[in-house]
């Protein structure tokens, strides 16, 4: 009579089977002896066991960011913040945009100094370039004096000069007007549409210091002339056509070309030695 252990094996019994009339039991801790061989004999399962591994995967990606030296995920991120350079500049323009904004007080005529629009208007139109140049070609051509000949001259080379350097620099840059800005100038081109820098500002700058070195003028007119000057620059921010930076960069820069001009000093005799050159 066989055994009742031997038909009805315990639950959960790890028996796996008689040979010969004996039974052999499973470990519980070491995988079958078949699926052994058969993860032995499959040597692509073997390599792909491996490789997934978390410690290969820490190793490999630890060699390879060293051999490719790139840098751990918080230098990058480090780096992707902004500079100290960026960051005042940044600041800067938001200041500038904002004072701007608030001294457009004649920017329209419901500003809260709209009376005031036509005799800013007046200003700008005092500062404007065809005037300067219709003037200038005028005086020299009524001039008698080879002295007044020679100074004409030279400000019709520094007020061409003047429009060339600016619709340069309008060019490269193009920073757009202000956004109150009525474009109701008088006489505008192409360039005109850009606001860096103030053409206006780079002339009055550069015909200022122009006249007060080249005429002779009475303590008052120069005081007038120096007051003229800032009055230009002040409305083209009042009238809302210019940011406060483009007019401060523009009397730099008409200060600058002013040097310039006297650097390329023209006399009647090396115009006429020109002329017959090309002549």
């Amino acid at each position: 009579m066989p055994s009742p252990k031997a038909k009805n094996p315990g639950r959960g019994s790890p028996v796996l089977g008689g040979v010969n009339g004996r039974y052999e039991f499973m470990s519980l801790t070491k995988p079958p002896p078949l699926l052994l061989q058969r993860q032995g004999s499959d040597p692509t399962t073997a390599r792909l066991r491996v490789s997934e591994s978390p410690t290969r995967r820490r190793g490999s990606s630890s060699s390879t960011g060293s051999a490719s030296g790139q840098a751990p995920p918080e230098e990058d991120g480090i780096r992707l913040n902004p500079s100290f350079v960026r960051v005042a500049l940044s600041s800067l323009l938001a200041i500038d945009l904002w004072m701007s904004k608030r001294l457009g007080v004649c920017a329209c005529e419901d500003s809260s100094w709209g009376s005031v629009r036509p005799l800013m208007k007046l200003i700008e139109i005092s500062g404007h370039g065809i005037p300067w140049l219709a003037g200038a070609v005028y005086c020299l051509y009524k001039s008698d004096s080879a002295a007044g000949q020679e100074v004409m001259l030279n400000l019709l080379m520094g007020l061409l000069l003047d429009l060339l350097l600016v619709g340069i620099v309008k060019a490269v840059v193009r920073r757009r007007r202000p956004s109150h800005n009525r474009m109701d100038m008088f006489a505008t081109f192409s360039v005109d549409r850009y606001s860096f820098p103030s053409g206006h500002a780079t002339r009055a700058a550069m015909c200022g210091r122009f006249l007060l070195a080249h005429l002779v003028l009475a303590a008052p007119l120069r005081v007038l002339v120096l007051l003229w000057a800032g009055l230009v620059g002040l409305s083209r921010v009042m009238l809302g056509r210019h940011n406060v930076t483009d007019v401060m960069f523009g009397f730099w820069m008409g200060y600058c070309q002013y040097n310039l001009v006297e650097m390329l000093w023209l006399s009647p005799q090396t115009l006429q030695g020109l002329l017959g050159q090309l002549a």
